[in-house]
């Protein structure tokens, strides 16, 4: 395996893969039913953590640490404390280091929620999808409208004052009037920060093989649009700015974590199933909890070029041209801050129009892109989405693919 050029990263995902149960549009890398191993994964996970820093050859700083799952708010808060404190050992936190939890409602309390306020969690990201009690059930949600209140008022109470609450629209058989619901009840809860994800139909998902036999119908593109636009307009009259396709946030309270992928900056995975960005590399680890944990008690002192580690499977080298595509294809999402031109060229020594010109003024025609320069960018000319491009935002994206 070559070595890779140093560079520092900013952030650590750490990827909890445990539930209760999956929901229904689930394809994420998660598995329900195996608690029993999540003691000798946390061992596993802070194993990773510690070789991965001791490979490096300065000790790194991060400025994020997501937890993310899953259900991560099934750990203990003494779990996670043994988590953080590993990375703070081995790994020096910026001041003010954004952490975020996710955590399910129905799987809290105020207890945990004081207790992990006191780790030094200060943001939280819970899952309430949906205010109507059939599409949760339909979605093979566990928890209620009430546990999602109940939740937001104990961790206000502990002292969280960085919330994210996720929702999906353009479910089957959800109506307009529904989703509106959803949405007011969202913001009556008045979260700092709102993600609002359009269902994605995975084919080998509970979800996806009811709608390909007939026994729901699938979610209607036009009526999702409708859905999206009128959100938009609503939330930022309740004050939330978008600042990405598919998030809204109070001033000051984007998700610094996302911002990184977004900005296509580097950033290291652990756990079972993890991808990370560092040094011109992505990499990925084994799938597989048993497997994880096996490669990790097996690894003894053995150290492996940064930034990898004994559960990583794949990498592949990002060339020049491919950090260009990423670049443009990840920063189009930002619908303020888009590809700042000044960045793009400090960090390829080219200027976007070079590399993407044909491209641009093809997007540019069609009306999906625009030329902007305010106080979004700090008054730099920037390439963004118009507000028709964020509803064909692939067809943006896809420019670039092949370019």
């Amino acid at each position: 395996m070559p070595s890779a050029p140093f560079v520092n990263p900013s952030s650590a995902y750490l990827h909890i893969p445990f539930c209760r149960r999956r929901c229904a549009y689930c394809d994420f890398n998660t598995y329900a039913g195996r608690e029993a191993l999540i003691s000798s994964y946390i061992a596993a996970l802070c194993r990773e953590i510690e070789t991965v820093g001791q490979a490096a050859p300065v000790r790194l700083t991060l400025h994020t640490i997501y937890f993310g799952g899953g259900t991560p708010s099934l750990l203990s808060p003494s779990q996670c404390e043994r988590i953080l404190t590993t990375l703070r050992q081995h790994y020096a936190l910026a001041e003010e280091t954004e952490i975020t939890l996710e955590a399910n409602p129905g799987t809290l309390s105020r207890a945990v929620l004081a207790a992990l306020r006191h780790l030094g969690i200060n943001r939280l990201s819970l899952g309430m999808q949906s205010a109507h009690t059939a599409e949760l059930e339909r979605l093979g949600r566990t928890h209620t409208l009430a546990e999602v209140v109940e939740s937001v008022r104990w961790a206000r109470e502990a002292g969280f004052h960085n919330l994210n609450l996720d929702l999906i629209y353009g479910l089957p058989q959800q109506s307009l009037t529904q989703w509106q619901t959803t949405v007011q009840q969202a913001v009556a809860l008045a979260p700092e920060h709102l993600s609002l994800y359009a269902l994605t139909v995975e084919p080998h998902t509970p979800l996806g093989r009811q709608i390909e036999r007939d026994l729901l119908p699938p979610p209607d593109p036009d009526l999702a649009a409708t859905m999206y636009e009128w959100a938009s307009d609503y939330l930022e009259r309740h004050g939330y700015a978008q600042y990405e396709i598919s998030n809204w946030s109070r001033p000051g309270f984007a998700c610094r974590h996302n911002l990184t992928y977004w900005r296509d900056q580097p950033y290291l995975g652990f756990g079972a199933g993890a991808h990370g960005y560092v040094n011109r590399y992505r990499y990925m680890n084994v799938l597989r909890i048993p497997a994880y944990i096996q490669r990790l008690s097996e690894a003894g002192q053995k150290t492996l070029p940064f930034p990898f580690s004994a559960a990583t499977v794949r990498h592949s080298t990002v060339s020049r041209h491919t950090a260009m595509q990423e670049t443009m294809m990840l920063g189009l999402r930002l619908t303020g801050e888009g590809v700042v031109e000044d960045a793009f060229r400090q960090r390829f020594g080219v200027t976007m129009s070079r590399i993407f010109g044909a491209e641009i003024e093809e997007l540019l025609r069609l009306g999906l892109v625009e030329w902007a320069q305010d106080e979004k960018t700090g008054y730099r000319r920037a390439l963004r989405l118009t507000r028709r491009g964020r509803l064909l935002g692939n067809q943006a994206f896809l420019r670039f693919v092949n370019a």
